[in-house]
């Protein structure tokens, strides 16, 4: 099976699926499972897929929200910490 970057068609082919097992149901049922279904897809399409990028995307991640939370603050102003005297 090829494996496609692209998911557009694989949820579009979901999508026509899910209606057609749906047939009958409550309209509200397959709004929100097509919602679930944009939201896989659009988190599939947004996170990286190959295993170094998706390292490489957690490290800056990880970086930014340490320097996020110190800087501006020193070390007795985060919660949970006594102040130093």
């Amino acid at each position: 099976m090829a494996i496609s970057p692209n998911l557009v068609p694989a949820s579009v082919t979901a999508v026509s699926g899910l209606a057609a097992a749906m047939a009958g149901a409550p309209w509200w049922g397959v709004v929100i499972c097509l919602v679930l279904v944009l939201a896989a897809t659009s988190v599939q399409t947004v996170f990286p897929q190959n295993s170094s990028d998706r390292l490489t995307w957690w490290t800056n991640r990880r970086d930014h929200r340490t320097r996020r939370r110190t800087n501006g603050r020193s070390a007795g102003e985060h919660p949970g910490e006594e102040p130093h005297p």
